[in-house]
């Protein structure tokens, strides 16, 4: 069963917050089709917060196909979102959390390395799933080259 944390300080939606637990359980495979989520109940008395904001994050859930509910029953996961490289016993896993102890070792807090993982989000086109050439020089935004992209564009700025 998840176990919602709620940070009242991150400046997102209660109700999103949830939404995204549940999402980042069900790409890691802690969540699978069929396991059943907390009761409205449970998660307010867990984490103090207002029933109606654990059911529109479980409406959210439901408009998006991920979870159903089921009228005296419950709230059920209806679909997976894990892939094999995603799940939370993967090889993948094991190195980044590797490298997060050599961050950690090398004097980074979790500011730094939370700008530093979006930084090389931002420059890592996964969308495209040949990526750059191999060696191709990057643009500090992970386009082309490494100059300028918005000079380029002939929006006048140098």
């Amino acid at each position: 069963m998840v176990e919602f944390r709620i940070d009242r300080r991150s400046g997102v939606a209660t109700y999103l917050q949830i939404v995204q637990q549940v999402k980042q359980a069900l790409r890691l495979g802690l969540l699978a089709p069929g396991d059943k989520l907390p009761t409205a109940k449970e998660v307010v008395a867990a984490t103090a917060i207002n029933p109606n904001t654990v059911l529109k994050a479980y409406r959210e859930l439901d408009r998006e196909g991920l979870v159903e509910g089921r009228p005296g029953l419950g709230t059920f996961v209806r679909r997976s979102l894990a892939r094999p490289g995603a799940a939370a016993d993967s090889p993948l896993r094991a190195e980044l959390a590797g490298w997060m102890d050599r961050a950690r070792a090398a004097g980074l807090d979790r500011e730094d390395v939370a700008a530093l993982v979006a930084a090389v989000l931002e420059d890592t086109r996964f969308d495209d799933p040949q990526g750059p050439p191999q060696g191709a020089p990057r643009g500090p935004r992970g386009g082309p080259g490494g100059g300028n992209d918005r000079a380029r564009a002939g929006n006048g700025t140098t």
